[in-house]
């Protein structure tokens, strides 16, 4: 990065100390200290519909992957409408979340970890305008204490992998 006569004598040393191409080593040593990780498959969740696990343990931290609302023994998505040629017609947004809920217990207990370590949720709906209201109804239920509940960001995207309505990622803490 060039440096010009332009930028602060301040600024231009602290950009000089920063330069990740002088300050570190070819073999990445900035890697050194980071902690194993290991992958965590959920017999009661539902498969993963990729190459990923459920979850991955790094230190004091549970890092869940996406989890949907598919229920684990059929595969079924809880809600989902149908009409009589199998198009998707509709769905239960409260039927959906009490089952991702569940699977993300599922996880949560495969990982030795509880409900009130989740520290951070992120929700996705396919329909935030119809289904926000329903969805945060049923999160109450799990969460009814705002003070203890894990900090939360909804999100409306325009799909999901499957046919679900919801998916959330969450991160737990273990502690040390």
């Amino acid at each position: 990065m060039p440096i010009t006569k332009d930028i602060d004598p301040n600024v231009k040393d602290a950009l000089l100390l920063i330069d990740a191409s002088k300050a570190l080593p070819e073999s990445l040593e900035f890697f050194r200290g980071v902690p194993p990780s290991t992958s965590i498959a959920a017999s009661a969740a539902p498969k993963p519909v990729g190459a990923y696990p459920h979850a991955r343990r790094c230190g004091p931290w549970l890092l869940l992957s996406g989890i949907g609302a598919r229920d684990p023994a059929s595969n079924r998505i809880p809600g989902n409408l149908h009409d009589a040629d199998g198009r998707l017609i509709g769905h239960d947004i409260r039927a959906q979340t009490h089952q991702v809920m569940a699977n993300v217990r599922a996880v949560l207990e495969a990982s030795g970890a509880r409900w009130e370590q989740l520290v951070d949720v992120t929700v996705y709906l396919t329909d935030m305008a119809g289904d926000f209201a329903g969805y945060n109804a049923v999160w109450a239920e799990y969460f009814p204490d705002p003070a203890l509940a894990p900090c939360r960001t909804t999100l409306g995207i325009t799909a999901l992998p499957t046919p679900i309505a919801i998916e959330l990622k969450c991160t737990a803490y273990l502690g040390d």
